[in-house]
């Protein structure tokens, strides 16, 4: 079923709210827990998605000309108030990559960090399922990769983490 998730200044954003297998995703219950869990320990929540291809993941690039040091980031967004975090999952991936998410199949984890305003915010990490790996179409970052999963991850510590523990 197709949802139209209204955005602040009018703008909008059409997503596909979709029913999770139980045979093939993690369940909208597990969902729902890591989402009472954040709201019950007080942090902001963020979600980051792991896409993976042909023993590759997508990440994405913010800037044209990134220092070498400069790490690559994981799709994702901020859970707005109110949303369910199946929704915010699909939001983020078609928003920042004009792809659908078919399926959250697992949770990889999370970290708990503080905002640059030093607030608390929880990000929780899913391997997803897409519809189609392309065309992807950017809106917040400059170039994306897909990077083996067996080389060196150009990524934060935090992230190379949950991507270690995907791995395995």
């Amino acid at each position: 079923m197709l949802v139209e998730d209204v955005q602040p200044y009018g703008m909008w954003c059409a997503v596909w709210d979709f029913e999770v297998s139980s045979e093939l995703s993690i369940g909208e219950s597990v969902l729902t827990e890591l989402q009472a869990r954040a709201v019950t320990d007080g942090v902001a929540l963020r979600v980051g998605l792991v896409l993976e291809q042909n023993g590759a993941i997508l990440l994405l690039q913010r800037d044209e000309y990134p220092s070498t040091r400069s790490p690559l980031n994981l799709p994702g967004t901020i859970v707005r108030p109110g949303e369910r975090l199946s929704t915010a999952v699909a939001r983020a991936l078609y928003e920042e990559t004009a792809l659908t998410v078919v399926d959250i199949q697992r949770h990889l984890g999370s970290f708990d960090y503080l905002d640059n305003a030093g607030k608390p915010v929880r990000r929780e990490h899913f391997a997803v399922g897409v519809a189609a790996t392309g065309p992807i179409r950017l809106s917040n970052y400059f170039s994306y990769r897909w990077v083996p999963l067996d080389g060196e991850l150009p990524v934060t510590p935090s992230i190379r983490a949950i991507l270690s523990g995907y791995r395995s």
